[in-house]
């Protein structure tokens, strides 16, 4: 891959590394060092350049890193140390994919760390030698997931959910609508968890050369267990003590061993002289250096919940957003730089405002006549997210990518129940002959929820209409009305085009447009300090909602669900909020946890 990142600069370093391994000056072998901490970001920080000691790696950082490796025909192997990375599963394939090319170059990959989780040992199924602490846990007891069902306590506390959906196998409106979920979401829901379960089989019974009843046997009996058991049912290779990491290697490759600490490269931020004030003073006036400085390729993110107007860094319980407004603008920024040959939009999103995926839409695709418009899907590209997808010329996913829920939601909570429990008297004036179908009191009338549902069919039909002119060969009849697909199913059913990450959605575009040497560049880009300030002292300090709810009861309760679970709620209270101004929307909000 000959991209080069325009926040890449300086080294990473080997954070910690000379108390684990001894890093002698001259050697028989070289082998390069790779650390992973925490789930890589998708793309640089929006202040990650004001960082004097470097920034955190993105995702193409890490996938980047192990593209390094397989180039540098200098080093003999690679070794990884996980530090309670958490890695994402779709994140898991795309650097997964980077570490079989160093594989298929000839150099040996070892993998260690002080505890194995499911994403751990999939990550480590790429690795030619899975190295575990002597003592420490590995558990693989499966695939878990969670969903929550809100109506049973809505009946309890007096809120009446009133929704309509357009799509058999939405699901958007079950967590409010249902206490159980229906025939059609059961169904959908099902089957992409069927989908997940065997992809993850398939990745430990490749990797760790195992069969369906070697396999079995590790998961019945390594739900949770020590390294050394571990080791004779097959999940790792080795344990070892961390302080024996080093000597180990030199085991593998004889002693002297020289160690390359500069694989992983990311942002080096201002070199700031903290002793010297004025150089402290002149961040208040410097300005981020964004911009091609020569062929470029344009990855814009779109992560998160998508609303009308302005992105936004957290919603009402803190979720980030993106802003019609905010990616057209980016979208105009793109269109004058004539060094930007071509465009990916990286999506991470569950959908959001019909009107914002659609002017999204338009500018993606107005965008088009002028440069390619390519997709690559990180995580989620649901309901408005896909929405967004179709409108690029090709479409790359992730084995485990989710995609579709081709469908329309849209409703309200009717907190009359609550005004009664609670003695409030709510006086309702209205004027207009609809004025008050968004009234917080009552339940739609039926002539209110026709009205609705009309709606809701005409963005059903300009839904489809976008996702058939996209994607020409695509058979609603198995794809529609709401459901739910893996990455590897919506290729065979012609809802994206290629298995690939991010990194090969960029190499791929790149020779299509006939780049050698080029930059990518991450949009939205990065931000001033004056806006580093206004986030800080201005709506950080502001009275909300948000700082109500968290010192309350409901924020206690919600600190002390999983982090996963956690978001899904959040994202659920955000949508409810988000009905209250936008009656229909594309959006897939029913919390659904995979452990």
């Amino acid at each position: 891959m000959m991209m080069k990142s325009l926040f890449a600069g300086a080294a990473f370093g080997l954070v910690g590394v000379s108390s684990i391994i001894a890093l002698p000056a001259l050697g028989q072998a070289t082998v390069g060092y790779i650390e992973l901490e925490d789930s890589p970001i998708e793309r640089p920080g929006p202040f990650d350049w004001l960082s004097s000691g470097g920034a955190s790696p993105t995702l193409l950082d890490v996938v980047s890193a192990f593209e390094r490796a397989a180039e540098d025909d200098s080093l003999d192997a690679v070794v990884v140390r996980l530090k309670g990375a958490g890695i994402a599963r779709y994140q898991i394939e795309e650097i997964g994919r980077a570490m079989e090319k160093v594989r298929a170059s000839g150099k040996k990959i070892h993998i260690f760390s002080e505890s194995y989780g499911m994403g751990d040992l999939l990550l480590a199924s790429h690795a030619d030698d899975v190295l575990a602490q002597a003592g420490g846990p590995v558990s693989l007891p499966g695939l878990y997931a969670e969903s929550m069902f809100y109506r049973d306590m809505f009946d309890w506390v007096g809120i009446t959910p009133d929704f309509v959906q357009i799509g058999d196998y939405k699901g958007a409106n079950e967590s409010y609508m249902n206490d159980r979920p229906s025939d059609a979401w059961e169904e959908n829901i099902s089957q992409l968890l069927d989908s997940v379960y065997e992809q993850m089989r398939g990745t430990l019974k490749d990797g760790r050369g195992m069969n369906d009843r070697s396999l079995d046997r590790a998961m019945e009996e390594a739900w949770y267990t020590d390294a050394e058991h571990a080791e004779e049912l097959g999940l790792i290779d080795s344990a070892i003590d961390l302080d024996d990491l080093g000597s180990y290697v030199e085991d593998a490759y004889g002693s002297g061993v020289r160690w390359n600490k500069d694989l992983l490269q990311t942002s080096g931020g201002l070199d700031i002289d903290t002793g010297n004030p004025f150089a402290v003073f002149g961040l208040l006036t410097a300005k981020p250096d964004f911009g091609p400085d020569g062929p470029a390729i344009a990855v814009v993110h779109i992560d998160g919940p998508i609303m009308d107007g302005e992105s936004s860094p957290g919603g009402l319980f803190g979720s980030p957003t993106v802003g019609s407004r905010s990616i057209r603008r980016i979208i105009n920024d793109i269109a004058e730089e004539d060094d930007i040959g071509g465009v990916i939009v990286r999506i991470n999103s569950p959908g959001g405002s019909a009107t914002a995926s659609e002017v999204i839409w338009r500018g993606f695709q107005r965008l088009s006549e002028t440069k390619p418009v390519w997709v690559s899907v990180g995580s989620l590209a649901a309901s408005g997210g896909y929405y967004i997808a179709v409108s690029g010329d090709k479409i790359y996913v992730n084995d485990s990518s989710v995609v579709g829920s081709i469908g329309v939601v849209g409703g309200k909570l009717a907190m009359g129940g609550v005004y009664d429990k609670l003695r409030l008297n709510v006086v309702q004036r209205s004027r207009g002959p609809r004025a008050g179908m968004f009234g917080s009191v009552e339940p739609w009338t039926l002539d209110e929820r026709r009205a609705v549902r009309s709606a809701m069919e005409e963005t059903y039909e300009q839904f489809t209409d976008r996702v058939t002119t996209g994607r020409p060969d695509i058979d609603l009849s198995r794809t529609a009305e709401g459901r739910l697909f893996t990455g590897d199913k919506a290729v065979d059913l012609a809802m994206a085009d290629k298995i690939g990450s991010l990194e090969v959605a960029i190499d791929d575009l790149a020779s299509e447009i006939g780049f050698g040497e080029f930059e990518v560049l991450h949009y939205p880009g990065p931000q001033d300090f004056e806006t580093l300030l206004e986030q800080a002292f201005g709506v950080a300090n502001a009275p909300s909602i948000t700082s109500g709810v968290r010192a309350g009861v409901l924020g206690t309760a919600l600190e002390t669900l999983s982090p996963e679970l956690r978001a899904s709620v959040m994202q659920t209270i955000d949508a409810a909020v988000m009905l209250r101004n936008e009656p229909v929307m594309l959006l897939d909000v029913n919390p659904i946890v995979i452990r």
